[in-house]
């Protein structure tokens, strides 16, 4: 059971062993993270390199890491506290706005729409073309498995890279989801050899992709110049579903305001349906460019149809939890009785 003190007894194992390998290595706060996180994963043995860490630090952090046994905790647990050290990894480190977590509150909505998207299911694969640091899938899965008891849940992670895989597969390995996993160190636009999904749910980089021989295959390249990678991973990642399965991305909130998006759009006609966008609050963005949205895109077959009514709009403030309940309760009701009417 999830308990704040777990958490913040946790955080603070993660987070003062980092701050000394960050400082006894002259190394950056992400960098000690994974260093401390597969300590941790070894069973609290220190990894020592040409005599670095020294043995007086080894035996400090031997002493942290004693103060906790994160076997105990439940996944929910562990991906806050991995999630609470990540947020100070990008204010320290100053990460890129494409490498930086997908925040809580983004992520648990994303999660509470797709469960009832797969609800029906007993065995669930799902595709993340952009994991990262393994949050949004994380907290997606355990919400699923909250939700849909006895689920059997298969998740394929790929990012191109490896310092985001490696916080990825320290959060899958400590809330103990590492058999069910797979992390692959690869640019999801070249071709990626996976099974076909059930379900494809990622929080997509947004900007241009620079390598133009890879983007040769798709129908959402640009004709002239770099493509958006955005377009480029919501084509790979529906190609990468069954017949009938749903892609949920999180997306620009402009994405179809742009004159690069008519090859956006003519591909989704052709492939898939056009099911949902919803932008989430301005409020949690730094400005009104930086708005994102949430993009449901269902594959063509199986009994996939349509919606008689898109579903188009934006959540009210957070400030206005009855409203914003409500917007809530509207989408799931258009759920059961338009979006899922005919699947299965």
């Amino acid at each position: 059971m999830l308990t704040e003190r777990d958490t913040e007894t946790l955080f603070k194992v993660l987070n003062s062993s980092t701050e000394l390998l960050k400082d006894k290595l002259g190394i950056s706060y992400l960098d000690a993270f994974i260093e401390t996180g597969d300590n941790l994963i070894n069973n609290g043995e220190v990894h020592v390199e040409e005599g670095m860490p020294d043995s007086d630090t080894v035996s400090k952090l031997e002493k942290i890491y004693s103060e906790i046994d994160y076997h105990k905790l439940d996944a929910e647990t562990v991906r806050k506290a991995v999630q609470i050290c990540m947020i100070k990894a990008t204010k320290e480190d100053a990460i890129q706005a494409n490498h930086q977590i997908t925040p809580d509150t983004i992520a648990s909505i994303m999660g509470y729409l797709v469960i009832r998207l797969v609800k029906e299911d007993k065995q669930l694969q799902i595709l993340d073309v952009s994991v990262g640091m393994g949050n949004l899938l994380s907290t997606v899965v355990n919400q699923l498995k909250d939700a849909i008891k006895e689920v059997d849940i298969h998740t394929v992670g790929i990012d191109n890279d490896d310092s985001m895989l490696a916080v990825a597969s320290i959060n899958s390995q400590m809330q103990q989801n590492s058999d069910n996993s797979e992390l692959i160190y690869q640019d999801s636009v070249a071709n990626i050899l996976v099974d076909d999904a059930d379900l494809v749910i990622s929080d997509l980089p947004i900007g241009y992709y620079p390598i133009d021989e890879n983007t040769a295959n798709y129908k959402t390249r640009s004709s002239d110049g770099h493509s958006f990678a955005h377009h480029l991973l919501i084509e790979q990642g529906m190609n990468h579903i069954k017949p009938g399965g749903f892609g949920v991305f999180l997306v620009p909130s402009n994405l179809f305001d742009t004159t690069e998006s008519k090859g956006l759009l003519k591909w989704i006609q052709d492939n898939a349906y056009l099911q949902a966008l919803l932008n989430l609050p301005k409020e949690i963005f730094n400005n009104e460019n930086a708005q994102k949205a949430i993009l449901i895109l269902q594959k063509h077959g199986d009994n996939a149809h349509q919606v008689e009514k898109i579903m188009i709009g934006e959540f009210p403030s957070f400030k206005q939890p009855s409203a914003f309940q409500k917007f809530l309760a509207e989408i799931v009701e258009w759920e059961e009785k338009d979006l899922l009417t005919n699947k299965g």
